[in-house]
């Protein structure tokens, strides 16, 4: 049976979208980009017109193909379990965190044509997943931390992503050295909130960096969306001992506003921000 996948949101859905496109793969499914017998649609639900997009999306994908199987999985029906189970168009309902039953579950519909709502509880350790292959992508995105312990006032993701979680060295080494293998030279290194990354295990995004600049046939990593106030001088530093490390830093800025940030929960001010951009300019000449 063929597959497609209509991803919506970050960097960190785009690689979870090619982990469960490899699990069906693997199980003897075809990936394709035309017309198949099984959407998966990996939603985002960042804000309300999110949302509204995850719908939209879910009823033309029924429309243009009214016999498919349509998979909803992702962040709307973690955070939102109750609509994202009333949306009649999906076959097949899941959450974030047990997509490790993709497969089984396509197979119990197959067999049963029984409609599936299956979101569990977020995990409390990072989730086993690696990808190899990116379909028709130059560059491969790693996901290599997930879930946010911030609770801005304004944000959702702690819900629909559950807390930080980080990927082990052990897991993370093999996969960049078999993305390397397959002819990636270069790799974005994603998260939910990346600065974050090993705080659960003791280590720092360093050690995330470090471990993927020292893959020989990698040449060159990139950061996704940061969080300023986690880039202290140290962490600067030991960065700019990376030479394949690109000086691309996409720094979140909610508001110039501190008694703005200050309602919003963000745990920088504006001078604060604007001295995390001074010491990055220095350390980095070059930086963007």
């Amino acid at each position: 049976m063929k597959v497609s996948a209509i991803t919506l949101g970050c960097k960190v859905n785009q690689y979870e979208t090619q982990a469960m496109l490899g699990q069906l793969q693997q199980a003897g499914f075809t990936i394709c980009d035309g017309p198949a017998d099984i959407i998966l649609i990996n939603s985002c639900t960042v804000t309300a017109q999110s949302d509204h997009k995850v719908r939209q999306t879910l009823h033309h994908a029924r429309r243009e193909n009214p016999s498919a199987i349509l998979v909803l999985t992702g962040c709307m029906p973690q955070a939102f379990p109750e609509k994202a189970a009333a949306l009649s168009d999906a076959d097949i309902v899941l959450g974030n965190s047990n997509r490790s039953s993709l497969v089984e579950n396509i197979l119990h519909y197959l067999s049963t044509h029984q409609r599936i709502v299956d979101i569990e509880p977020h995990a409390k350790t990072f989730e086993p997943m690696k990808v190899t292959n990116f379909y028709e992508r130059t560059r491969a995105f790693v996901k290599i931390e997930d879930g946010c312990n911030r609770f801005c006032s304004y944000c959702i993701i702690p819900y629909a992503r559950g807390r930080v979680r980080s990927k082990p060295l052990s897991d993370l080494r093999p996969e960049l050295q078999s993305i390397g293998a397959h002819g990636y030279k270069e790799v974005v290194l994603t998260g939910i909130n990346l600065p974050a990354y090993g705080q659960d295990l003791g280590l720092t995004l360093c050690d995330a960096v470090e471990t993927a600049c020292a893959v020989p046939e990698i040449q060159r990593v990139r950061l996704g969306s940061l969080e300023p106030e986690q880039l202290t001088p140290s962490v600067i530093d030991r960065l700019a001992k990376q030479q394949k490390l690109c000086p691309q830093f996409h720094l979140s800025l909610q508001s110039g506003c501190d008694r703005t940030l200050k309602r919003m929960n963000r745990h920088y001010t504006a001078d604060e921000y604007r001295t995390i951009v001074r010491n990055l300019r220095h350390v980095f000449p070059n930086a963007a």
